[in-house]
């Protein structure tokens, strides 16, 4: 009787934990991770005479260059990539995810207040620099993008300078774009520039 009755108890016992597991939901899965924006590919620079060559993407901020903006974007949250082609014209995009978009608002504004002084600034580390620098408007792509121009020249030495940029926003995540060469701006691809910072700020996401 008592072998019947612990049989009973342990099949009893069985069937309350199968009971119990069967009551308790599934732990959910978890969430992947959001894919990371997207960068611009070697072909998506302006045309140039020579093809344009696309470095790896690296994270944090670019070790030297991005003169104008360089300590404005934190290195979390930011990645970048170099574009070189054979006639010493480069190209930099480099792409920050801020937390929040109120904080990718600021960065941008940020960002665009440093190219708007930049000139002025080199100026004053550098009195023997002239140069001019213009805004060169708005283009309505995401939550928007602005493209900036920085001519420079040393009148003792000859030598001039062009650079593109543009600051553009889509969500919580910002880019900038840059494009530089000697010349000057009657001779830079003003146009392709505009639609290599469009496709920049359309392909992020």
């Amino acid at each position: 009787m008592r072998t019947v009755r612990t049989a009973l108890l342990t099949l009893m016992a069985a069937g309350l934990t199968a009971t119990a597991l069967a009551q308790v939901p599934a732990a959910a899965a978890p969430a992947a991770a959001p894919a990371p924006p997207k960068f611009l590919r070697a072909g998506q620079p302006p045309a140039s005479h020579t093809p344009w060559t696309a470095g790896p993407v690296r994270q944090g901020v670019p070790d030297e260059g991005s003169v104008c903006t360089a300590g404005i974007a934190p290195a979390a949250g930011t990645r970048h990539r170099d574009f070189r082609t054979e006639l010493d014209t480069n190209a930099r995009q480099t792409i920050t995810v801020a937390a929040t978009t109120a904080q990718a608002k600021k960065l941008a504004a940020d960002l665009r207040g440093a190219l708007e002084t930049c000139l002025d600034r080199l100026k004053e580390q550098d009195p023997a620099l002239e140069g001019e620098a213009f805004y060169q408007g708005r283009i309505n792509v995401e939550e928007g993008a602005h493209v900036y121009s920085i001519d420079t020249s040393y009148p003792e030495v000859g030598s001039t300078d062009i650079g593109l940029y543009s600051v553009g926003r889509d969500g919580r995540t910002v880019t900038v774009v840059e494009w530089g060469q000697l010349g000057e701006l009657d001779g830079a691809p003003l146009e392709g520039f505009k639609k290599t910072t469009r496709t920049a700020v359309a392909k992020l996401y």
